[in-house]
């Protein structure tokens, strides 16, 4: 396992946890009305569901590549595809109406713990993102690097939360992020496109390699 692989782990952890979704929304609303604290709270217990989705979508993704490579690019494709159409669906938002922000939270980190366990789509996103960044260091995933990879995504997840929260925690970031919201999703679905553009050109490649 290479010092890369791992830095690709941690990468995908990140966008994992940065592209805005439902836990983003909560969060900016838990941190701009209760302080950066509760912010703190509130993505601490989301982690572990982070970590749990995190496995289970590297589980797939080496068991995948254990099986064989062909596997592993045809799960590539196909997880592409649920890239694209999820980029495609952000890019293709209409403006929310009316959308109030999150009441108080007494506990906030079993509200993230909860927000993160319950959210079904955690393990598809994560297999999508983790399949579509890891492709080209198909050969070098491996169980024995299993723990490390979990850690690395781990890290980069939480990485994004603190800067989400280092920013949430003002007025002025929250108006802004709720005035700009389409334009930030659209963008997260430009991201996502680009990821799945990526998994294809690896995936079909090796698929073509092969074949030849």
């Amino acid at each position: 396992m290479t010092g890369t692989l791992i830095l690709a782990s941690a990468f995908a952890g990140f966008v994992y946890g940065i592209a805005p979704g439902p836990a983003v929304l909560a969060l900016f609303g838990i941190s701009a009305n209760q302080g950066r604290g509760a912010g703190i709270g509130f993505v601490s217990g989301h982690l572990l569901g982070d970590a749990l989705w995190t496995s289970l979508a590297l589980v797939a993704i080496i068991g995948a590549q254990s099986v064989g490579s062909v596997v592993f690019d045809l799960l590539g494709l196909l997880c592409a595809g649920y890239l694209f159409w999820l980029g495609w669906g952000a890019v293709t938002a209409k403006p929310r109406e009316g959308g109030e922000m999150v009441l108080e939270v007494r506990r906030p980190v079993v509200r993230g713990l909860l927000f993160g366990l319950t959210n079904p789509k955690g393990y598809p996103v994560a297999v999508a993102t983790f399949a579509a960044l890891l492709t080209s260091h198909a050969a070098d995933l491996s169980w024995a690097g299993f723990p490390a990879l979990v850690l690395a995504a781990c890290l980069g997840s939480f990485t994004a939360y603190l800067i989400l929260v280092a920013v949430t925690g003002t007025g002025t970031v929250r108006r802004f992020y709720r005035r700009y919201e389409i334009w930030i999703v659209r963008a997260s679905g430009l991201m996502f496109i680009g990821f799945a553009l990526h998994a294809v050109l690896h995936s079909a490649s090796g698929l073509m390699a092969r074949r030849a």
